[in-house]
């Protein structure tokens, strides 16, 4: 499964390297629980509804396909699947801005509230769900598998390039391709200006359709959206959006504060939690069909350590106590139970407890920061 693996780990260098230079340069003040949050909000349950997406195109294609590429040469397909692609994603982004449920799973990405490439994977649990019927049109169309995969992952990485905060505007590209500039428009917090700029590869597709905007104000109007900060749990971030359509108000405020953990500590746990959630990757590939004991457990201890992540982040005892919890049911299981004794599970196992040590060593430091408030 290497081939799934180089990506997220040079995802994982740009991120961080581009970070480091917007500090060092001291362009861009860089909040890093929030670039922990875009990293951490939840990957491992992302993975979990990628792997739905994927198995639901293979059954329709298996099974619904009218194979009309059989015969084709490669070159029509790909072309055809790169730019029906991203017209079934234009289309897919205008109506997360336009239809309140799918709103509800796509405002976990705009409230970042810095634009940078962290800001390119912070994405709701439930956004590969929200892709399914879009796609597999190309699965009934005779699209195989393997080339919806490639085209996919080409695609994404073009949308993940346009959050970074470096790039300049990029002369006559600007005028086929989005680019950076054309994507930082679409995350200002004013609405005129997020509901343009859908693309995802190509900007044509707003042009053609009359929702392109090329106008930059005069004074950065921020970004995010309007209302109350977000918090750091992905969790809550997921699903408040939908608790909120249902009519429920109380859990808007967000409670105090009780401990300011470093960001170092909530650094190296989230890259320790990557850490794990490629060697999931690297077990079970995008397989779901036969789940194991083995991957369930591994699975919710992942997502419990997301959760808790964000609980450290936020400030939260319980964050604290779930990671404890966390970090010693993973090496009881992987060690005394399993038996896994590969180097890297062991190494990755050390920098938990020497993590968990380091937050207890370091939380008690009690902070006196007022409550958030709606903004």
């Amino acid at each position: 499964m290497s081939d799934l693996l180089v990506p997220i780990i040079v995802m994982l260098v740009l991120v961080f390297g581009e970070a480091g230079i917007l500090h060092l340069t001291g362009r861009q003040k860089i909040d890093w629980h929030d670039v922990v949050f875009n990293i951490n909000s939840g990957h491992i349950v992302l993975w979990l509804f990628r792997c739905t997406e994927v198995l639901c195109y293979g059954l329709v294609f298996s099974r619904f396909s009218l194979h009309l590429f059989d015969s084709v040469s490669p070159v029509w397909l790909w072309l055809f699947t790169l730019l029906a692609w991203d017209f079934g994603f234009y289309w897919l982004h205008r109506l997360h801005h336009t239809l309140r449920p799918l709103w509800a799973v796509h405002v976990v990405h705009h409230q970042g509230e810095h634009f940078n490439l962290s800001l390119g994977v912070r994405n709701s649990w439930y956004s590969s769900l929200t892709g399914i019927p879009f796609f597999l049109v190309l699965a009934v169309l005779g699209v195989p598998l393997s080339v919806f995969l490639v085209v996919s992952v080409l695609h994404y990485s073009v949308q993940f390039f346009n959050h970074n905060a470096l790039t300049p505007k990029l002369s006559w590209l600007e005028y086929l391709f989005v680019t950076p500039s054309h994507h930082r428009v679409h995350h200002y917090k004013a609405r005129r200006f997020a509901d343009s700029n859908y693309g995802g590869t190509f900007i044509f597709w707003d042009k053609l359709f009359g929702t392109f905007c090329h106008v930059t104000p005069p004074v950065e109007p921020g970004y995010g959206v309007q209302g109350e900060r977000p918090s750091s749990n992905p969790l809550r971030e997921s699903n408040l959006p939908f608790l909120r359509m249902l009519g429920v108000r109380k859990t808007r405020v967000q409670p105090p504060r009780r401990f300011n953990a470093s960001a170092t500590i909530v650094i190296a746990g989230a890259l320790l939690l990557f850490g794990l959630v490629l060697g999931y990757i690297q077990l079970y590939g995008y397989d779901i069909e036969r789940v194991t004991t083995q991957q369930t457990a591994l699975f919710l201890l992942l997502a419990a350590g997301s959760i808790a992540l964000g609980g450290i982040s936020d400030g939260q005892r319980w964050g604290v106590v779930l990671w404890l919890l966390v970090t010693l049911g993973l090496p009881l299981l992987f060690i005394g139970i399993w038996d896994w004794r590969q180097p890297y599970w062991l190494g990755v196992m050390a920098g938990l407890v020497v993590h968990a040590i380091a937050l207890l060593a370091g939380q008690g430091r009690r902070v006196n920061e007022p409550q958030r408030e709606p903004v």
